[in-house]
């Protein structure tokens, strides 16, 4: 994710495998592990120090970065949960720092706005289920955790860290943190997760309780974002658990 904080692990020429801060896995203290092009990656101390003077949220689906307060330039495309430094506010714009592109703006609308961090304030479930809901429809990506597309596990991760809650990556990790719930007990924003052999095998995917016996996911290549009946998903029978990370 663009601003995202990383630690370098290994380099192969053009190519860098990374660690990303943000985002806890058993695999590896530093941060979850993959890798990306080198000449993506910036240095970035002036950038870091900057939060301390807030923090622009992205809120929409996807946002632009313009070059110029006007908006007459557009700069790139960011997606949902990408957080940046934030210099200014107007009435309608906002202007913020960048990794390594130095200052740009934003409209108002696309983003949240922090003191920092810990300010972010803390979801009910339904407020994360709502954040799911503005993704109905996308096409689902392999390793996505975007608002360009999300795998299984990048949908729930990306709802709750938008909302200011980080919890692991991959599904069968956030199968064992949080605090199991019982399928009886379940609320709006509890995860649920689906195992091999009748749920009893491993953990492969997640989806997030809605209500009335309905989840919101991301479920495979072959289609997208959606709402499904828990029972009639092609799931229900995998049905392996659920695990609720707020309060």
């Amino acid at each position: 994710m663009y601003g995202s904080k990383v630690t370098i692990i290994e380099e192969s020429g053009e190519w860098v495998k990374v660690a990303v801060a943000n985002q806890p896995t058993p695999r590896n203290e530093a941060g979850y592990p993959g890798w990306m092009p080198k000449k993506q990656l910036k240095l970035g101390r002036t950038f870091e120090k900057q939060y301390n003077r807030g923090l622009a949220l992205v809120k929409a689906p996807k946002a632009w970065l313009y070059k110029d307060s006007k908006h007459h330039s557009k700069f790139m495309q960011v997606s949902f949960d990408t957080r940046l430094p934030l210099l200014q506010v107007k009435k309608d714009k906002v202007k913020v720092m960048t990794p390594g592109d130095g200052v740009k703006w934003m409209n108002k609308k696309d983003v949240s706005i922090h003191k920092g961090e810990s300010q972010i304030p803390y979801p009910t479930g339904e407020d994360i289920v709502q954040s799911g809901k503005e993704f109905l429809g996308l096409p689902y990506l392999w390793a996505g955790m975007s608002g360009f597309g999300f795998d299984c596990s990048g949908f729930t991760y990306s709802m709750y860290h938008a909302n200011g809650i980080t919890i692991p990556r991959d599904s069968s990790i956030q199968a064992q943190f949080g605090r199991k719930v019982e399928r009886d007990n379940l609320q709006p924003g509890d995860l649920l997760f689906f195992a091999y052999d009748n749920g009893k095998g491993k953990v492969h995917h997640v989806g997030m309780y809605i209500g009335f016996g309905k989840m919101i996911h991301s479920p495979n290549t072959s289609t997208h974002v959606r709402i499904d009946e828990i029972k009639t998903s092609g799931y229900g029978e995998e049905y392996a658990g659920a695990r609720r990370y707020i309060d």
